[in-house]
């Protein structure tokens, strides 16, 4: 769904926000952070200094802290209240209705979102709460304090393997650097945890999707728990093969189909697509190995009778890529042959970060990127499962493979 262009980007997506279910341990702990940040500034202002600032214009001092419970509609949220030696500090929007605090919040937390914490706007944002005057510097803690619950993201554990199949694919981004605008791309990894669930077991940002840059993400993997993996879906960059060779040796590599479709595509005439296109969709439609590669047999030989030689050679080089998912349990095959999962989830990225258009810099990518992969992993987490726990204690097969043919271009057998 297009954002219009005719309203304020930060207004839409809080409007966004406010409509989407919300129960998750991210969005509390967002909320939480982003109210004690606020909570201080306002604090601050009252003693006319900042905490631990020492200065002949203080008029009083802070005396800790006093917790109090905040109902909201992500959950109760226990927040740190300011205590001051003199007078008493309370926070306006504990004290109103619960629906004002939290559209004043959401749109804190929006606003955030979409301009990568940018302190020139989100003064304007935090005026509408009754802080005036809040400094650039009060606004930057405010953005680290979201940094901290995506570090915390990235970098934990991957303890809830074996993570059988593993997805990985980029993002392209526009951010600013040195004066110019440049692209860097999100690689980011979704996997199958031991529970069935999808899970994205990390992202980070690279300035070239070369095979160095794919190495070191995967070998970050490795080191943070990543094991158990048999088949890795991505398309046929080279730098991911040249990878997932080095640091996932014992994995099977499966090409995308959907990735190897538009790249037959670009290949054939217009007019001859559609045939030729159903033909090759019908290998991947069997019920069981052996008729997968029977089917594949018979798609060449029908090729190879109607001219399409060029068509058959670039099918045949690719047999063993696209149908590697042949080898693994036939209930997960819809779920493995292409990397459909990770190009929806880039979708939503997408939608989102072209609110932003060129982000100010590339923390302000992993900020916003990585809020929306630590929300996406806690949906799956209470969503259904991917595949069944069942499902995933089926080997993979260890038959012998079947007579996979190799045509010659004459449609004859070598």
């Amino acid at each position: 769904m297009n954002v219009p262009t005719t309203i304020d980007a930060a207004a839409w997506l809080g409007k966004y926000l406010e409509g989407a279910d919300g129960d998750q341990d991210l969005a509390r702990a967002m909320l939480a952070a982003f109210a004690e940040a606020l909570m201080s500034a306002q604090a601050s202002m009252q003693c006319n200094a900042a905490y631990g600032e020492r200065t002949d214009e203080r008029e009083n001092s802070r005396n800790g802290y006093r917790m109090r419970p905040w109902d909201t509609r992500v959950g109760s949220v226990d927040l740190a209240v300011p205590k001051l030696r003199q007078g008493v500090y309370s926070p306006e929007f504990l004290l109103q209705p619960r629906r004002r605090a939290e559209k004043a919040l959401v749109a804190v937390v929006c606003q955030a979102y979409v301009e990568g914490v940018s302190t020139r706007r989100v003064d304007d944002l935090v005026r509408a709460m009754g802080i005036e005057g809040i400094s650039k510097s009060e606004v930057s803690r405010m953005a680290q304090e979201l940094d901290h619950v995506v570090a915390e993201f990235r970098n934990r554990p991957l303890d809830a393997g074996p993570y059988r199949y593993l997805w990985i694919d980029g993002v392209t981004q526009r951010v600013r650097e040195g004066g110019r605008v440049v692209n860097v791309t999100a690689v980011i990894a979704t996997a199958v945890n031991a529970e069935g669930h999808r899970v994205i077991v990390g992202f980070d940002i690279v300035t070239t999707e070369d095979t160095a840059a794919w190495t070191a993400f995967l070998r970050s993997l490795v080191a943070r728990g990543l094991s158990g993996v048999e088949l890795v879906i991505s398309d046929a960059h080279g730098g991911i093969k040249a990878a997932i060779a080095q640091v996932l040796a014992e994995a099977t590599w499966q090409r995308c189909r959907t990735h190897f479709m538009a790249n037959l595509a670009s290949r054939v005439a217009k007019g001859n697509w559609p045939m030729i296109a159903a033909l090759v969709r019908s290998i991947f439609e069997q019920p069981d190995r052996e008729t997968t590669w029977a089917q594949l047999a018979d798609v060449v030989d029908k090729l190879t009778q109607a001219g399409f030689n060029d068509v058959v050679v670039y099918l045949m080089d690719a047999a063993d890529d696209i149908l590697a998912f042949s080898a693994f349990p036939t209930e997960h095959w819809p779920k493995i042959r292409s990397n459909n999962p990770q190009e929806r989830l880039n979708k939503e990225i997408r939608r989102r970060t072209d609110v932003v258009g060129i982000f100010p810099n590339r923390q302000a990518v992993i900020r916003l990127v990585g809020a929306l992969l630590a929300e996406q992993t806690d949906e799956w987490a209470i969503a259904r499962r991917y595949v069944s726990i069942e499902s995933l204690k089926v080997s993979r097969t260890d038959a012998p493979a079947v007579n996979d043919p190799r045509p010659a271009i004459d449609g004859t057998a070598n």
